[in-house]
């Protein structure tokens, strides 16, 4: 075996553990969003066993410093929970479905780390302004961002498609209400 299959670059970053699963007998695999690297799947090795070192510090929402390998595959070797998100479970899994691979987002890590969570403020961040929005089907104002086709949708055409909660995010439009009368931000 030549030492070139030896090598691995190691890696420290801070990350937002977005998604957890199973993998093998002992494994578990996670989906962070890390400042540096942007989204990341790393398998854990042992970590469903009761005496893992990492598990407490890798539940879906907790902010930690994670040290990974990356020899083929990313592999977390190390992780210190520092806080938590205040963002549901629910949302978390439609970020993981919504944020692509390895692209790091300075603007989106800090507004997810360190302010409170806002899906109009994402989707801004993201590209996908709500403000404004209109729907992609019929013209009207849009109340929803599917996922699955990265578009606006009105109520409307929602109710038409029949609404799975697993594809939709609800679009929250603030009101204002000022001395002559509402109005939307």
């Amino acid at each position: 075996m030549s030492w070139y299959y030896n090598l691995m670059e190691e890696y420290v970053t801070d990350a937002i553990v977005l998604k957890k699963e199973p993998s093998g007998e002992s494994d578990m695999r996670y989906t962070l969003f890390s400042e540096r690297f942007g989204k990341i799947s790393a398998k854990a090795k042992s970590s469903r066993r009761i005496v893992s070192k990492l598990a407490g510090h890798l539940e879906p929402g907790t902010v930690a410093k994670v040290r990974f390998i990356d020899k083929g595959s990313a592999q977390i070797v190390d992780a210190l929970k520092s806080s938590r998100v205040d963002i549901s479970p629910e949302d978390l899994r439609f970020l993981n479905d919504l944020l692509p691979d390895l692209q790091a987002d300075p603007d989106l890590w800090i507004q997810l780390a360190r302010r409170a969570f806002s899906w109009r403020d994402v989707l801004r961040t993201l590209g996908w302004d709500p403000h404004g929005a209109l729907c992609s089907l019929c013209g009207r104002k849009a109340g929803w961002f599917f996922i699955a086709r990265q578009e606006f949708l009105c109520d409307s055409c929602v109710s038409k498609m029949g609404k799975n909660k697993i594809s939709y995010i609800r679009i929250e439009v603030p009101v204002v209400v000022r001395g002559d009368g509402p109005s939307v931000l």
